[in-house]
């Protein structure tokens, strides 16, 4: 395979992972049929916790690489804003949002790896991601409209708590290229986590997920989902991820996002969720800013 082949089809089996990676979340906190499991609180903890615990042998062989403290704070950037805070921020959303529908709202993921890119690390910022950011932050506040007919409580909160994900997977995209670009992904990824075992402990302990373990009848269906969810969709993901970010660029990486909203609302559509025709136009409407600020940046 060629050097530009292999990075679309890591980009492709990325996204199908990340693109279910919104139903298992569902499925942490609820059976398929309404039956209550883990908390959006539980479902984060133990998915840090778990991916930190897969990764550890890896993170020990990984430590030697760690040589200043300068790329321990940008691996704890790494680790609480693309990881840890995140999966609390999407388990939060996904108590009142479709997974579908907060599969395509990931979509903003790409617009602030370019903001930041530009405002913090001094990119260069041409006519055309101009245009294209302003097309996708027109598309942003359309499809956070669209979503208030979903008619549920909340709604507001659980939207910008996914904005704000996104902006920190903006943060955590442009330090991996700017700051780690000297470690290899697999080092990236088992120290950041590394960093994270301690924290996850203590979000496991104090958000009642043991507890959880002792009581409820279908904690071992929700374990189960948490598990492929915290093993494929969190530490395999991240190392295919950390890969292209080295192969390519960070907007290429980002650019999964074109991908992961088309794979999630067909599952979502599977396991019974609807989707509007107004939020599909809006889901249009940022990819197409998305794409258009990618392009020449490509080249």
């Amino acid at each position: 395979m060629t050097n530009k082949t292999v990075p679309l089809l890591l980009l492709i089996l990325l996204a199908c992972i990340w693109g279910s990676s919104f139903i298992l979340m569902k499925r942490g906190m609820e059976t398929p049929g309404g039956a209550a499991i883990f908390s959006d609180s539980q479902v984060g903890a133990l998915r840090m916790l778990i991916a930190s615990l897969v990764l550890l042998p890896i993170t020990f062989f990984s430590l030697k690489k760690l040589k200043s403290y300068k790329d321990f704070i940008s691996l704890t950037i790494v680790g609480t804003c693309g990881n840890f805070v995140p999966a609390f921020l999407f388990t939060y959303a996904e108590t009142e949002l479709s997974s579908g529908y907060a599969g395509m709202m990931n979509t903003f993921t790409s617009v602030f790896a370019l903001v930041i890119g530009v405002l913090i690390f001094r990119q260069k910022l041409l006519l055309n991601q101009v245009i294209g950011i302003l097309i996708a932050f027109s598309g942003m506040v359309f499809l956070m409209y669209a979503g208030q007919q979903l008619d549920s409580a909340g709604t507001w909160k659980h939207l910008a708590a996914i904005i704000f994900a996104t902006l920190l997977y903006g943060i955590s995209l442009n330090t991996i290229k700017h700051r780690l670009s000297h470690l290899k992904a697999m080092e990236i990824t088992s120290l950041a986590f590394g960093i994270l075992l301690v924290p996850g402990i203590i979000a496991s302990i104090f958000s009642g997920s043991f507890e959880v373990m002792k009581s409820n009848p279908h904690v071992w269906e929700g374990l189960g989902y948490i598990a492929i969810l915290s093993i494929v969709g969190t530490a395999l993901a991240l190392l295919i991820f950390n890969r292209v970010i080295a192969l390519k660029s960070t907007l290429f990486a980002s650019s999964v996002t074109y991908l992961i909203p088309i794979v999630a609302v067909f599952i979502g559509m599977l396991n019974g969720e609807t989707i509007n025709m107004l939020q599909i136009g809006a889901m249009v409407v940022v990819l197409c800013g998305v794409f258009l600020a990618n392009s020449k940046f490509q080249k």
